[in-house]
């Protein structure tokens, strides 16, 4: 049966097959068709029924009509009404602004703060202000054998303008500085005629002048030129001159930054490191150019560019070129809550007689001066917020720097005569430093009214041409609260611990000097305050220092004052 069905298949598709090719074989013919009427279908007998129904109900009601009588009885009333009004937002009461100022305050150990501002407004545009402070202490500090008394001086007059196009202002100071090597080491034995005779006084002088200017609309952004005297009562003397550029334009979107340096600084001790008696004169001029492309890619910022700085050592005829990276980037991974950055940096820096002074006001006037190369500090951290009131910022950084100023406990000098030469002042090595830290910084917005603030950071040197990172800390911390208590009082403290140090001195040992390391042991500081406003003009306040009484040693044999209580007010007012 299968094999019948499959020859009728082939013989019907034979047959279909010969009948097309035969009609392939047939000519077209033309031919007509004509449409007489086109075809319009249509209903032509369809008809709709239409039917009304009729109503058959017997029961037929009649509507009644409804009558509506109001009974009017009065009322007594004694309301009134009255136009509605728009509610208003209740205005915090506006805080006036004072322009000027004064602070006084006593303390224990004969303390005296004192303060005073004025900011006079010339015209709409100009304004010119004064402020003076003065800092001192009688002293007194238990076993110390030299006077320890101290005070700080400062008048600082500034004139500023400002307008649609620009701004400037100019800056004139005067400092006067009070000090006394205090520090007697232990180990020497000194009749009391011997110490009576030591007079351990140092006076550092100080006069700057100086200016800014700032341009809104140029590519020539701002520049700043300042000059600096500083002597002593040593017949030191130091003349510091420093100015900065920066100029940006736009490029295709892209904005380059230039900025200029200048630094130059000379000066002269009259005493040399070794206590000769030979004097040390010093004389660098440091020029620097940096270039730089910022790169702003929705949430990348990167900073691209290079530090090119020219250094002359006028005394020594020396001169030389270094190059610097200058490069840093941070991108938004979570929007303000995670930024990672990181960066390479490099500088030139110039040291100076002042800023060794201001960071260690015991120093010896026989220093002497070198800047500072430092080829890179790279870091890599990471800053954000937790909440709308917690931020954080998290680094680590490995720095290496050529000429880092140390300080070091200078021994007892047999042939000089000076009253810092007996073992009761500093002087300052350069070396090559390498340091590896870690830094960590949180901030706590608790309410509008307090703040709390930590940071912490540790550290680890390692210095080529000295046995130890004479006098840094191998870790530092430190907390701030800020305590606004009611619209009167406030409140405020501030705890920092500081770690081991090594210093470097000299025992005597007969006629011999015998080297040795000191370790300072680390410590504690606690301050506090509070105060209280009568009003927007007069307030009060009461602040702590060292409040655990320990009388740590911030420099060897230089132990600090133990508790420390000052009172004082401050009185806002204008003329």
């Amino acid at each position: 049966m299968q094999i019948l069905s499959i020859k009728r298949s082939l013989f019907l598709f034979a047959f279909l097959s010969s009948g097309f090719l035969f009609a392939q074989d047939r000519p077209l013919g033309s031919e007509t068709v004509i449409v007489v009427k086109p075809y319009t279908p249509s209903v032509n007998d369809a008809f709709k029924i239409r039917e009304t129904l009729s109503a058959s109900d017997s029961v037929r009601l009649e509507k009644k009509s409804l009558q509506y009588r109001i009974f009017s009885v009065p009322v007594a009333s004694t309301f009134t009404p009255s136009k509605g009004q728009a509610t208003k937002v209740e205005r915090a009461q506006r805080v006036k602004l004072y322009n000027n100022y004064a602070t006084l305050g006593f303390g224990t150990y004969s303390n005296i703060l004192a303060e005073f501002y004025s900011n006079i407004e010339v015209n709409r545009s100009d304004n010119f202000g004064v402020f003076l402070t003065h800092n001192s202490s009688q002293g007194g500090i238990e076993g110390v054998r030299l006077d320890d008394k101290f005070y700080n001086t400062q008048l600082n007059l500034n004139y500023n303008s400002r307008n649609r196009n620009s701004s400037w202002n100019t800056e004139v100071g005067l400092q006067h500085q009070l000090f006394n090597w205090y520090g007697l080491p232990e180990g020497i034995q000194l009749s009391q005629e011997m110490i009576n005779s030591i007079d351990p006084q140092q006076n550092y002088y100080s006069a700057f002048v100086g200016g800014e200017l700032e341009l809104y609309d140029s590519f020539f952004e701002n520049a700043t030129a300042g000059y600096r005297f500083f002597g002593d009562a040593y017949q030191s003397a130091e003349h510091h001159f420093k100015t900065d550029a920066v100029f940006e334009l736009n490029i295709a979107d892209e904005l380059i930054t230039t900025t200029f340096q200048g630094d130059f600084i000379s000066g002269s001790f009259e005493e040399d490191p070794m206590f000769t008696g030979t004097g040390v004169n010093y004389s660098f001029l440091n020029v620097g150019l940096t270039p730089s492309l910022l790169i702003l890619r929705d949430d990348l910022t990167l900073n691209l560019g290079v530090s090119l700085f020219y250094s002359l050592n006028a005394e020594n005829s020396k001169n030389s070129i270094y190059l610097y990276p200058s490069v840093t980037a941070s991108y938004r991974l979570g929007g303000d809550y995670f930024i990672p950055y990181a960066g390479v940096e490099g500088t030139l820096q110039q040291n100076s007689y002042y800023r060794l002074a201001q960071e260690n006001p015991y120093v010896s006037p026989s220093l002497d001066i070198q800047p500072t190369d430092r080829p890179y500090d790279a870091y890599l951290g990471a800053k954000g917020k937790l909440s709308n009131s917690i931020g954080y910022n998290f680094r680590a950084n490995y720095i290496s720097e050529y000429n880092r100023p140390l300080y070091y406990k200078n021994s007892y000098a047999f042939s000089n005569g000076e009253d810092y030469s007996f073992g009761n002042s500093f002087g300052v090595f350069f070396t090559d430093l390498t340091t590896l830290s870690v830094y960590g910084e949180i901030n706590v917005d608790v309410n509008r009214n307090f703040r709390l603030g930590l940071n912490a950071a540790y550290f680890d040197y390692s210095a080529d041409n000295q046995t130890e990172a004479w006098n840094l800390p191998d870790f530092r911390a430190n907390i701030l609260a800020d305590y606004q208590i009611t619209d009167k009082w406030f409140a405020g403290a501030n705890v920092f611990f500081v770690g081991e140090r090594k210093d470097f001195t000299s025992s005597l040992s007969g006629e011999n000097e015998v080297p040795r390391i000191v370790t300072l042991d680390s410590y504690i500081d606690l301050n506090a305050n509070i105060g209280y406003r009568f009003n927007d003009q007069l307030s009060i306040f009461a602040r702590g220092h060292n409040l655990l009484g320990d009388n740590y040693e911030r420099w060897q044999d230089f132990p600090v004052q133990g508790i420390q209580v000052l009172a004082g007010a401050t009185y806002k007012f204008d003329w």
